[in-house]
């Protein structure tokens, strides 16, 4: 096999080693034969970002800013890069966003044929020099370009057309300013945060910490929640910052933290941003198209879709299935529980753009984040979320649990079954193994997770969502809804779990 980027991969080996994340961005691609035994692929034109570190979600946007047909995306991922760490090849397709499964089969079952690749071992691109370099291999390829792109700046401009920069400036860094701390845990964000929020928008070079990428994260575990983000806790106890986030290793993922350290959950954040949407710009010109949430995600986003009437869609896990909601008009915000929120300006979940929606909020309801938690729950109750990891299980045993408990649910009596929990009673109102049908293409999606769903609105929700040397995981959501007693200890165990107990042997498990 004879691969354009190929020599590009091996003059940038040193450089995947000492950042998190490098990217290429293609373009003018042709394949330019195609058999059996032997492929020639080359490629016209590279765009990389300055020093070779960007985050996804500039990613995202760079390939749709050039109509690029993709990015190949070189990372390690929340774990330590460099030659004796993590690295890992992902490919984002033509709309920016993670490829679908029949591409990643597809290159899959390509490179199970391969025969041969070429390396140009004299080609040297300057990662540090804006602008293009253009190459000419001897012959052996059509001439290519590098281009190296600011992409701070790329996104920054992006999102400029989004929010109110002016107003957010006057936020935090004017007369009735409040205090900020946003960690960037030593992962590819840390540029971006100081041009936008410090440079641009005038908050203290001290509201942000941890900007530099390095390869070994630091020592931290660069994943953004309460217990990797521990240190972001800690400083916001005392009460001197306003509002917290943690950005995870690529900038997609964020948490959010109200002052003393109040926790948001994902789920809230989606659902908090979605009922105050119209506090950015960018909705109160397009419109709002739908919500979405992936299955697992607690259900406090649907309380905010019916009082608003905006569609929403519930889908399997995995960004992409956001994607094809939004290429078709049909989507504007979207999320995970697993600290992903997201509009469609681009294609993948996007950190920063979450934390200047928080502020957005705050500039114009001029309340805090935790009276705005507050003020949510008691419009729209409050939804107390549980996710319990069973991990390291036997594979065998795992799907064995999982079958035995979906035929206890299909049992006709299962439905209207009752369960009492101290002085309350649960009945049953719908159980299934969750089936998505895409709107859009008509795809079916199977398998995707054991729902019990509950007549008060609670719910429980299994998933075998892997398997590895160590064994498989078994995940159990408990979306447990509660429209009176908001204020509860988050730290007590939810009722629900006392009935997930009843008919299932997990809990003889560790979570």
């Amino acid at each position: 096999m004879a691969v354009g980027p190929a020599c590009v991969f091996r003059s940038l080996h040193t450089v995947c080693n000492k950042t998190y994340q490098h990217t290429l961005t293609l373009n003018n691609t042709a394949v330019c034969r195609l058999t059996p035994a032997h492929l020639l692929w080359q490629v016209g034109r590279l765009i990389i970002g300055h020093h070779g570190i960007m985050s996804t979600p500039a990613i995202s946007s760079l390939v749709r800013k050039y109509k690029a047909m993709g990015a190949i995306v070189l990372t390690a991922g929340p774990h330590p890069g460099g030659p004796h760490g993590d690295l890992g090849v992902k490919f984002n397709s033509a709309n920016g966003g993670p490829a679908q499964e029949t591409v990643t089969n597809k290159i899959y079952q390509i490179s199970r044929t391969l025969e041969e690749f070429t390396i140009c071992p004299g080609l040297r691109v300057d990662l540090g020099a804006l602008g293009r370099q253009e190459f000419d291999l001897e012959n052996k390829f059509k001439p290519f370009t590098v281009e190296i792109v600011d992409s701070v700046e790329s996104y920054a401009n992006l999102l400029r057309n989004i929010f109110d920069f002016a107003a957010l400036k006057e936020l935090l860094s004017g007369e009735h300013r409040i205090r900020i701390r946003v960690d960037a845990m030593s992962g590819v964000m840390g540029p971006y945060l100081r041009r936008i929020l410090c440079e641009e928008l005038g908050a203290p070079a001290k509201s942000v910490v941890n900007c530099v990428p390095l390869e070994d994260f630091g020592g931290l575990h660069p994943d953004p929640n309460l217990t990797y983000a521990a240190e972001l806790v800690d400083s916001m106890q005392d009460g001197h910052y306003d509002l917290g986030a943690a950005l995870d290793c690529d900038g997609d993922r964020n948490m959010i933290l109200g002052k003393h350290g109040a926790f948001v959950t994902p789920s809230d954040s989606l659902a908090m941003i979605a009922a105050n949407i119209f506090c950015i710009p960018y909705f109160q010109h397009t419109g709002v198209r739908g919500f979405a949430r992936s299955m697992p995600t607690s259900a406090a986003l649907d309380k905010v879709a019916q009082a608003t009437k905006i569609d929403l869609y519930e889908t399997p896990v995995g960004w992409g299935f956001f994607g094809n909601l939004m290429d078709a008009g049909r989507l504007s915000l979207c999320g995970e529980e697993s600290f992903g929120t997201g509009g469609d300006h681009i294609r993948e979940k996007d950190g920063l753009w979450s934390v200047l929606a928080w502020l957005s909020i705050l500039a114009i309801r001029r309340k805090s984040v935790n009276d705005i938690v507050k003020d949510h729950w008691r419009k729209y109750g409050r939804n107390y979320y549980t996710r319990y990891d069973y991990e390291g299980l036997d594979l065998d045993a795992a799907w064995q649990l999982m079958d035995d408990l979906e035929v206890l649910m299909m049992e006709k009596s299962f439905v209207s079954q009752r369960f009492a929990v101290a002085d309350n009673i649960y009945q049953v109102e719908q159980a299934d193994n969750f089936e998505y049908t895409d709107p859009v293409d008509s795809t079916i999606t199977r398998n995707q997770g054991l729902r019990i769903m509950f007549t008060n609105g609670s719910r429980i929700v299994y998933r075998l969502s892997g398997a590895g040397g160590v064994g498989a995981t078994i995940r159990v959501y408990i979306d447990s809804y509660e429209k009176e007693d908001i204020f509860q200890d988050t730290q007590v165990i939810p009722p629900e779990y006392r009935i997930l107990q009843d008919f299932t042997n997990l809990h003889n498990l560790d979570p």
